[in-house]
């Protein structure tokens, strides 16, 4: 019987991104609550930098089994939506926004299992073809309160789609969950379905549908202090599926190789 412990599915997880200025450096971070969330959950998270290179960043995405696409403090730039901004719009820097479209798009053409938080939901929806509400406070008649700008404990309820994959990681009705966003998906990419939402009709959760493809993105935010311990299980349904490629991957690549006989050749 071996004693080898159980590979880890590796993550790859997006961080944040600030750029140069005047008296600083730019710099790179990572909320540890994504990484502590992964690793709870029983991954091996990778922090990903904002690769300038799209062959450096295929190399790395063939390495892993899952991503983590992590929300922003900032917003998408709405003039790159075709929208004008809003006196809230707070735009991203470039180099966040345009690694962020990337790697959503080569992780949304790998079909690589992938969670993707705030902005990353966001960020999936638009390179797929979706849109965006600009301000919700604006767009959405009757709108609920879905960001505090003093204090990071604005909540409010959500309804769960039922048959949906949140369905299975939640189970039917409501629940409450955090909220800091004033951007929302507005009309969804035809490859995803709505699984949460709003009672104010904002959506809160989408999903693939394809069956064999796990995607799950989400408005709220599961890694923060102020989630409840019932997010979780967002974490834990998606590293089962990252443990499951993982394991379908090296079933493929079990093969015992085949060595051909030695050939010596004549001297000449």
């Amino acid at each position: 019987m071996s004693n080898a412990t159980p590979r880890k599915p590796v993550i790859g997880i997006t961080g944040d991104f600030r750029a140069a200025r005047k008296d600083t450096n730019p710099l790179s971070w990572f909320n540890t609550g994504y990484y502590d969330s992964v690793t709870a959950a029983g991954g091996l998270p990778v922090c990903i930098p904002p690769y300038a290179d799209d062959k450096d960043l295929a190399q790395m995405m063939e390495t892993l089994d899952g991503v983590v696409l992590a929300g922003c403090t900032q917003d998408l730039d709405p003039v790159r939506l075709g929208l004008e901004r809003h006196p809230t719009s707070r735009p991203m820097p470039v180099r966040r926004e345009d690694f962020d479209r990337r790697i959503a798009k080569m992780a949304v053409d790998l079909r690589k299992p992938t969670l993707a938080i705030g902005s990353g939901m966001q960020t999936v929806n638009v390179i797929c073809g979706g849109t965006l509400h600009r301000h919700v406070a604006e767009d959405v008649q009757k709108a609920l309160h879905h960001n505090d700008p003093v204090e990071n404990n604005c909540r409010h309820v959500i309804e769960i789609v039922p048959g949906t994959r949140m369905d299975t990681i939640y189970g039917p009705g409501e629940i409450r969950v955090n909220s800091q966003h004033h951007m929302a998906v507005n009309e969804v990419a035809e490859q995803f379905r709505v699984s949460a939402i709003c009672p104010d009709g904002v959506i809160e959760s989408i999903e693939s549908v394809e069956e064999d493809w796990w995607f799950v993105g989400v408005q709220w935010h599961p890694e923060n202090e102020t989630a409840s311990a019932l997010d979780m299980q967002v974490f834990e349904n998606f590293i089962d599926a990252c443990k499951s490629v993982g394991v379908a991957a090296e079933t493929e690549t079990d093969e015992e190789p085949v060595i051909l006989p030695m050939v010596r050749r004549k001297a000449a």
